[in-house]
């Protein structure tokens, strides 16, 4: 995956004809189908998603789709030519007092701006909004039913699907272990892999998810009556306090840990793609890659222990 990109191919059907000129966009235009897809008003109230760098009056014919907008996918995106970056995470989330190039964050908005491409990120408003970051993740894993695990105080949508992570049921119960299985294989690979807590032969069914860091959500996932709980980062604390939690009562929720980067990339094509579908809705047309640069920043891991 590192160091290759996923072209998102242009819909064959479209306004435009094999010998007309396709119309580029501007960058406010792309700015207005986001924030239809992916509203600023589900952010949460201490992110910083929206444009970073560039000029709402720039054309734009290729984006490019990253999780993280560190030096190895900006350089990516420069090299393949993009004029717009788009990535789940914040560049500047705490408070900035210089962006000189003598720093990392420095020399990622001079890249930017030397090469002419814009930065917008998409960042908890992509967590909540319907079709985002959760919701592909309970659609790979095959869950029906979905509903917000924490719905939006600010849901822009009248059925209030709207929401932090969410909940639903696997067609057929399946083992813990085959269903950990399953989060393994649709997932990116990285060096941290999947962790698991629980009985291997336990079932499931009702399956929260919360792609990125989620174990502020433990009342939410015990309110729901999940069986597990798939969510990235955990930490020692609270997951080993939702454990006791459990095995004071049923043993559930049980839990499944995994990369956060690996969690949030699923959701990078399908971004791209409502994205690419939406601008040609009003006439546009762009080219889109999604990066295939791992940003997990664990490159290796030592298992089982060493008796020498």
């Amino acid at each position: 995956m590192a160091g290759m990109s996923v072209t998102v191919d242009p819909s064959p059907s479209g306004p435009f004809s094999e010998s007309s000129e396709p119309r580029r966009p501007l960058l406010r235009d792309v700015l207005e189908c986001m924030e239809q897809l992916w509203p600023g008003s589900l952010a949460e109230s201490w992110d910083a998603s929206g444009l970073v760098a560039g000029r709402p009056d720039q054309p734009v014919s290729r984006i490019h789709w990253a999780v993280d907008p560190v030096s190895a996918v900006v350089a990516e995106a420069v090299d393949q030519g993009a004029d717009l970056l788009i990535t789940h995470h914040p560049l500047l989330l705490r408070a900035v007092h210089s962006v000189a190039g003598t720093h990392a964050k420095g020399e990622v908005v001079h890249t930017l701006i030397e090469h002419g491409c814009a930065l917008v990120t998409a960042h908890t408003n992509a967590d909540s909004a319907v079709g985002g970051v959760s919701d592909v993740i309970a659609e790979i894993l095959g869950l029906q039913g979905l509903r917000p695990l924490s719905p939006s105080r600010s849901s822009t949508d009248a059925t209030h699907e709207e929401g932090i992570g969410r909940v639903g049921e696997l067609e057929t119960p399946l083992r813990l272990a085959e269903f950990a299985e399953r989060v393994h294989v649709n997932l990116p690979a990285v060096a941290s892999g999947v962790r698991v807590a629980g009985d291997p032969d336990a079932l499931v069914r009702t399956v929260a998810v919360c792609g990125g860091a989620g174990d502020s959500l433990f009342d939410q996932v015990r309110a729901a009556d999940a069986d597990v709980y798939v969510t990235a980062d955990l930490r020692h604390h609270p997951a080993s306090e939702a454990r006791e939690t459990a095995l004071h009562a049923d043993g559930r929720p049980y839990l499944v840990d995994v990369s956060h980067f690996a969690s949030e990339w699923l959701w990078l094509p399908a971004g791209a793609h409502a994205l690419e579908r939406l601008l040609e809705d009003n006439g546009f047309s762009v080219e889109m890659a999604v990066s295939g640069v791992v940003t997990d920043p664990w490159d290796f891991i030592l298992v089982g222990r060493n008796d020498g």
